[in-house]
């Protein structure tokens, strides 16, 4: 049996889906395409591929619909292909539930790259266990599970992950390079602005009001860091600054001694 990823690749133009199943078996992907949305729900069941490639926009179910038929069924990574490339309409589709959005026109050597890093992410990453609790939010690093004030929090995989390794680096500032390394892989360490967006929205789902922090503190062109201690900066009864005091000093000193630059994250 081969244990080459299977990719569900859906979309109504023929030549599209061509293009993408010859690149994708070039990289060493199985393929199997679908011309439809009705077409795609039906090969996901029979298949059971390992992700699932769907345009937006087809004359039967939209994308959108096809992802929530899917998921109904089984749990698959998906990523949304569209002509609609605002910021807007992607915040739309990661909103939705999609793992990753890729907008038209796209290079084919983009596109298996974004496969192959959400197959990564789909995979697991072991970054601790233990609880870690905070207002009235409880994350299971064992259990991968959140609830916020007793109800669980739904989170796609994406966020999960990013929350993930926030939470079991609670107090610690972790750098914006390794975030994007650990969740999305090496060809992502730059793309900061996409790192801003599922912080965000990570920040909602923990309870944070629109346009402030919460507990996911930013540290200017360094990283972020899920503060978890009540008395935050304070001493603890031996004396003793907690880890999120020591390093938000640490993250202070770094930036203090680094030379004057142009904004970034």
């Amino acid at each position: 049996m081969s244990t080459q990823p299977l990719v569900l690749v859906a979309d109504d133009e023929p030549r599209i889906t061509k293009l993408v199943s010859m690149a994708l078996t070039d990289e060493g992907f199985r393929v199997v395409t679908a011309s439809g949305g009705v077409e795609a729900v039906a090969k996901a069941e029979e298949v059971r591929p390992d992700i699932v490639l769907l345009d937006i926009v087809m004359p039967d179910l939209d994308g959108i619909e096809v992802m929530r038929q899917i998921r109904e069924r089984r749990s698959v990574p998906v990523i949304l292909l569209t002509a609609r490339g605002s910021a807007s309409d992607k915040a739309k589709g990661l909103d939705l539930g999609a793992d990753d959005y890729v907008a038209k026109p796209f290079h084919l050597d983009e596109l298996a790259a974004r496969v192959r890093a959400v197959l990564r992410r789909a995979s697991g990453i072991s970054t601790g266990t233990g609880v870690v609790r905070f207002d009235d939010v409880e994350i299971d690093l064992e259990r991968r599970i959140v609830t916020r004030g007793g109800e669980l929090v739904q989170m796609s995989r994406t966020e999960w992950l990013l929350l993930q390794h926030l939470a079991a680096n609670a107090g610690k500032v972790v750098l914006h390079t390794e975030l994007l390394t650990k969740v999305w892989g090496p060809e992502y360490r730059d793309d900061l602005q996409y790192l801003r967006v599922w912080v965000s929205r990570v920040r909602r789902k923990l309870g944070a009001k629109p346009g402030e922090p919460g507990r996911i503190k930013t540290f200017q062109g360094i990283g972020y860091l899920l503060e978890v201690d009540e008395d935050r900066g304070a001493g603890g009864a031996d004396g003793h600054m907690g880890s999120s005091a020591v390093d938000h000093e640490a993250a202070s000193r770094y930036t203090q001694s680094r030379p004057p630059q142009r904004s970034r994250t």
